[in-house]
C-alpha cells in the first residue's frame, strides 16, 4: 500500500532542479486504488478497509465520499469494465500486473459511469500509475484509457459490446451471469428480474437500529427517518453513522432493517410451553444477538454462540452492557450443550451473501456457482443440530442473506419433510410488509422493500 507522497525537496545552491515533476497524488483517488489493491492481493473486504483508510488519512468529507464512490463504485462494475479492457487490450487481462489492471478499472469506472472529464480521469491515472507501478506501465495506461474515452460511456460501451440476453443483463446490472440466473430461480420469472438486479446493485442507505435508545430519540439525534418496517429502525440519507451519540456509546447502531426482522421474526413466533432460554447460534458478528437481547422479555437468557473466536470476541463486545447473556466459541454443529436446551434458536447460516451485494461490492465476483453445494451441506447440518437443540414445541428461525432457492427454500424443505418439524408461516408475523410471502417462507429484496435479500422460514419442533 502506498501512502500520500512527501512534498520534493526544493532546490539547493541555486542550481535548478531539472529532475521530472513528481506529481501530487490525488489523496481519493489513492485511497480508492489501495481499496481494490487491497481487495485484490489480499482478498479484502471494501467494506473493513475503507473505512479504516478514510480514519487514518483524515480526509475532507467531499474527498471521502469521492474515494467511497470510486471503490465502491470500480469493484460493482468489475465485470462490464473487464469487459470493456478486453477489448483494448492485446493479452489476457489475467496477464497483466495486478496493480496494473486495478488502475485500469479505477480509470475506466470514472471514464463510464461518472462525469469525470475524460482529460482529468486519463491524466490522473497515469500520474498514479506512474507512481504505484512505474514509468513504463503508466505508458499502456493512457493509451488504453483513451482509447476507453474515446469509446463513450457506459451506454455507448454496452452497445458495442452487443450482447443480449443475460450476458446483457449481467452487464447493464453489474452481476455474474450465475448471479442473474438465480435471482430469476428465486423471483419466479423475469417481471421484476431487472428492477431487482438494479436495487441489488445501489449505493444503500445507512439503517440504524434503536436498541436501548426509543426510536424517535434516535432519529432526532441523528437527522434520519424512522424505517417502514422494524419499529425500531431509522434510515439514514448519509453521514458517518460514528458521529451519532447512541451508536457511539452502544445504544444504537448500524443494521440493515432486513437483518432487524430477520431478529423479530423469532421473537414474535408464537411458542407452546415455557419461553426462558433463546440461542442465537452463528452469532457473530452481534447484530442479530444485539437486538434479540434488547427485545426479550425480562428473565429470559440469551446464549450466543460462534465458532470463530475472533467473531465471538464481537459479540461480546456488543453485549457488553446486557445483563443474562452468554458468549460461547463452539461449533454449531458439534455443539456443547444439551439437546433440547431452548425455546427459541436463531439460525443465521453461512451463505453466498448474494442478497448483501450492495454492502459487499466485490462478494459478486469472488463467488462463484461452486460454492453453493459446500454452503448447502453446511446449512443443512447447522439446521438439523438447530432443530435438535430446541425442544419440542420450541422454535427454530433460519435465515440467510441470499434468495438463492439452494440455500432457502430447498434447506427448509429438507428440514420441513422431517416427521417432526411443522413450518410455520412467515407472513402473518409481518403484517405491515407487503410483498414478503415466498411460500409458507420470507423473503425480503431490494426493490421491494429497500432491504437485503434476507430469507427466513419457521420451523417448529413438534417432539
Amino acid at each position: 500500500m502506498i501512502g500520500p507522497p512527501r512534498r520534493p525537496a526544493g532546490p539547493r545552491g541555486g542550481r535548478r532542479d531539472r529532475s521530472p515533476r513528481r506529481p501530487v497524488l490525488d489523496g481519493a483517488r489513492l485511497t480508492a486504488y489501495d481499496v481494490l489493491d487491497g481487495v485484490s492481493a489480499r482478498e479484502a473486504y471494501a467494506n473493513l478497509l475503507l473505512p479504516q483508510l478514510l480514519r487514518e488519512r483524515h480526509l475532507e468529507p467531499r474527498d471521502a465520499g469521492f474515494a467511497t464512490q470510486l471503490a465502491y463504485g470500480a469493484l460493482r462494475a468489475q465485470g462490464t469494465l473487464d469487459a470493456v479492457l478486453a477489448r483494448l487490450v492485446d493479452r489476457p487481462l489475467p496477464d497483466l500486473d495486478r496493480r496494473v489492471l486495478d488502475l485500469l478499472r479505477l480509470g475506466a469506472y470514472q471514464l463510464l459511469d461518472l462525469r469525470v472529464p475524460a482529460h482529468a480521469a486519463v491524466a490522473t491515472t497515469v500520474d498514479l500509475t506512474r507512481a504505484i507501478v512505474g514509468a513504463g506501465a503508466s505508458g499502456l495506461v493512457n493509451a488504453v484509457l483513451r482509447k476507453v474515452a474515446t469509446g463513450g460511456n457506459r451506454a455507448a460501451w454496452l452497445a458495442e459490446l452487443g450482447t443480449d440476453g443475460d450476458r446483457r443483463l449481467a452487464l447493464a446490472t453489474d452481476h455474474p451471469e450465475w448471479v442473474v440466473a438465480a435471482w430469476r430461480d428465486a423471483l419466479g420469472g423475469d417481471a421484476e428480474l431487472e428492477d431487482a438486479l438494479l436495487a441489488d446493485g445501489a449505493p444503500p442507505e445507512v439503517h440504524l437500529v434503536a436498541r436501548r435508545v426509543p426510536r424517535e430519540v434516535l432519529a432526532e439525534e441523528s437527522g434520519g427517518t424512522p424505517g417502514p418496517w422494524s419499529p425500531y429502525a431509522v434510515r439514514l440519507g448519509g453521514g458517518d453513522p460514528g458521529r451519532i451519540p447512541s451508536v457511539r456509546d452502544g445504544a444504537a447502531a448500524v443494521q440493515d432493517e432486513g437483518s432487524q426482522l430477520a431478529a423479530l421474526l423469532l421473537a414474535r413466533a408464537p411458542l407452546e410451553g415455557p419461553d426462558g432460554r433463546w440461542l442465537d447460534v452463528c452469532a457473530g458478528p452481534g447484530g442479530k444477538a444485539g437486538l434479540l437481547a434488547a427485545v426479550r422479555p425480562a428473565g429470559v437468557h440469551l446464549t450466543a454462540a460462534d465458532r470463530a473466536p475472533h467473531r465471538a470476541e464481537l459479540v461480546r463486545a456488543t453485549l457488553r452492557d446486557e445483563d443474562d447473556v452468554e458468549v460461547l466459541v463452539a461449533d454449531g454443529r458439534q455443539p456443547p450443550w444439551a439437546p433440547g436446551s431452548f425455546d427459541r434458536v436463531l439460525l443465521d447460516a453461512p451463505c453466498t451473501g448474494l442478497g448483501a451485494l450492495r454492502r459487499r461490492p466485490e462478494v459478486r465476483w469472488r463467488r462463484g456457482p461452486e460454492d453453493v453445494g459446500p454452503l448447502v451441506e453446511l446449512q443443512t447440518a447447522l439446521l438439523d443440530a438447530a432443530l435438535t437443540s430446541v425442544r419440542p414445541g420450541g422454535v427454530v428461525a433460519y435465515v440467510t442473506c441470499s434468495p438463492h432457492t439452494a440455500e432457502t427454500v430447498a434447506v427448509a424443505d429438507a428440514a420441513a419433510a422431517r416427521d417432526d418439524v411443522d413450518v410455520l408461516p412467515v407472513a402473518p408475523l409481518f403484517d405491515g410488509v407487503p410483498g414478503v410471502e415466498r411460500g409458507p417462507y420470507g423473503q425480503l429484496w431490494p426493490h421491494r422493500h429497500g432491504t437485503d435479500a434476507m430469507f427466513m422460514a419457521l420451523l417448529r419442533r413438534t417432539r
